[in-house]
């Protein structure tokens, strides 16, 4: 690996090479893919629908915004060699840490309970039990972590988030007006706000907090350096542009399904969503290609959520938690990460509402956000140089993160009081 691995003498961090990317490809990647969850296809398919393409711009301006937050998980992680949970603790006190944890545990129930309801939506379209896909579900990602390592869930989740990709196709199925598009693409009702509020709520949902400590702890878990690092934030870029693809994919979709028509509206489901999309692709086509998709997308997440409130409780609890020890050498990490996924499949089967429930899980991200952003810069600041946060970049990396901290919270008290 010496030959893959050449470090810059100016800054340290490595030099890319495809070959180097290919034995690194993953963490960025697959931390992105689960940020495109079932909630935010929906907020994507809500934009879509109720505003045309006049919320595709948004999706680009927050490629830099992902990759920006993201990559300094990259730097903790090969520099430092420790979690973020872990670097919470050593840096300011177990009681931080466990703060952090705990309520990230909670975040990250409410984003599986996300995903979870999506799956039941998708078997539901199928006319299957939500209490039969629930129980596929748990049994097949049980049955995938304790027989398992990591590099083979890693490739799983790959190949899961690759199915968004569909969404792609059907956006260029949906033939939408290039005309239109550029028309709409500049077109910003910048003082309505139920406008504001669905821009608010697609910055709000960037920055996912399980994000920040999957990918450092995938990072430290992968073993990589320092000089790792250039290669590293090549596979978060390719992440945070394929993510936000797929984001204006749906909007694009949606937008020439619906607003071409005359019948912009609110999806707020995933039938409803799939019948938008069906005119687009034909009825039996189109379902199976929305069902491929929609279903790769909360997989991906569901097993990043799961992965992540088991290593970070199991690490605060003085267990193992990685995926290649055994169980009995680290219980509270498969414990956690069985009840967990059990929790969420009974409140599926129990027949909560997933929407009011994301509403919910959208306040409770929001309120999370400024502690791990806030530690996520802190952390970066005290990284020795030249890894360090600093100079000119700093700063702007202080502006981005203090307005998504912002838009964040006002999403979460928007959709609190709406």
């Amino acid at each position: 690996m010496d030959d893959m691995r050449r470090r810059d003498p100016n800054t340290g961090v490595g030099t890319f090479s495809w070959r180097h990317l290919a034995a690194l490809l993953g963490p960025g990647i697959i931390a992105m893919l689960a940020d495109t969850d079932a909630g935010s296809l929906i907020t994507a398919s809500q934009s879509g629908a109720q505003w045309g393409y006049r919320l595709l711009w948004l999706q680009l301006v927050l490629i830099p915004v992902l990759f920006i937050a993201q990559e300094l998980t990259v730097r903790l992680g090969a520099v430092t060699g420790k979690s973020h949970g872990a670097l919470i603790r050593e840096t300011y006190g177990r009681f931080w840490a466990f703060v952090a944890v705990i309520t990230l545990v909670v975040a990250c129930v409410g984003a599986l309970l996300t995903e979870m309801g999506g799956l039941a939506g998708i078997g539901a379209m199928l006319n299957i039990p939500s209490w039969v896909t629930m129980a596929l579900v748990v049994a097949a990602l049980t049955l995938m972590a304790v027989t398992g390592s990591f590099k083979s869930v890693e490739r799983i989740a790959l190949g899961a988030g690759a199915f968004e990709v569909v969404f792609v196709a059907v956006a260029v199925w949906a033939h939408p007006k290039a005309g239109e598009v550029a028309r709409q693409f500049v077109s910003i009702p910048a003082t309505d706000t139920k406008y504001l509020t669905l821009v608010s709520a697609n910055i709000g949902a960037v920055i996912m907090p399980w994000m920040v400590f999957f990918q450092q702890s995938s990072v430290v878990e992968k073993g990589m350096k320092p000089t790792d690092i250039a290669t590293e934030r090549v596979d978060t870029a390719i992440g945070a542009v394929v993510t936000q693809v797929v984001m204006a994919s749906v909007v694009i979709a949606c937008a020439a399904a619906l607003q071409h028509g005359g019948k912009a509206g609110q999806l707020d489901t995933v039938q409803q969503i799939s019948d938008a999309l069906t005119p687009v692709l034909g009825q039996v086509i189109g379902r199976i290609v929305f069902g491929v998709g929609f279903a790769g997308a909360a997989i991906v997440a569901a097993i990043v959520v799961t992965l992540t409130a088991a290593r970070e409780l199991g690490e605060l609890l003085g267990s193992g938690h990685t995926l290649d020890e055994p169980v009995s050498r680290a219980p509270w990490f498969y414990a956690t990460y069985f009840g967990v996924l059990v929790a969420g499949a009974a409140f599926i089967v129990a027949g909560v509402n997933v929407v009011s429930l994301a509403v919910g899980v959208q306040v409770l991200n929001a309120l999370l956000l400024p502690i791990v952003i806030g530690f996520l810069y802190l952390l970066a600041r005290r990284l020795p140089e030249p890894f360090r946060l600093a100079g000119t970049y700093h700063v702007v990396v202080a502006v981005v993160l203090a307005i998504t901290v912002a838009l964040g919270l006002y999403a979460g008290v928007a959709g609190l009081w709406s």
